[in-house]
């Protein structure tokens, strides 16, 4: 795919509804996630906190007028690494009928250059270990494995 096809904006609240459907559209988020007509207001409460929030990034690609994929940026002041920040991507999804023609490569550049360009000197994520495909992915754009991830669910 031609990066110049895509185009990246800052999500609005009119596109949750297409964000949550990209978002249960696989095998676990399924299970995660209630996509029902209408959203429950618990998406759009999250994203008022995400909008509102300097430190907080959700975005949008697009291809042709259609939402093709969207990513979450946090960036995080951290008292290590010299008091650097960081950046954090979560929540990565390219439309399921789109995957494999490179529109997660794309997202993932803008993600790196939107650390950068906020100053982050670190991007780090997790990927479930029930997505082999996401790990690979993410291998191949130069992220290690460096650590071992752990959640405790609340």
């Amino acid at each position: 795919m031609d990066k110049t096809e895509l185009e990246f904006r800052r999500a609005k609240r009119a596109d949750v509804v297409s964000i949550v459907a990209m978002l249960v559209d696989d095998h676990l988020g399924q299970s995660r996630e209630q996509y029902e007509n209408p959203l429950p207001n618990f998406y759009y409460d999250a994203f008022a906190a995400i909008d509102a929030d300097p430190n907080q990034e959700l975005w949008i690609a697009e291809q042709a007028g259609h939402i093709v994929g969207t990513f979450q940026l946090t960036l995080i002041p951290c008292i290590g690494r010299k008091g650097s920040w960081r950046a954090m991507v979560e929540s990565v999804r390219v439309a399921a009928a789109l995957r494999g023609q490179g529109i997660g490569k794309a997202m993932m550049a803008h993600a790196i250059a939107r650390a950068r360009a906020r100053g982050c000197r670190l991007l780090q994520l997790t990927t479930d270990k029930r997505r082999p495909d996401a790990f690979r992915f993410y291998q191949q754009l130069g992220f290690e494995a460096s650590h071992e991830g752990m959640k405790l669910n609340l």
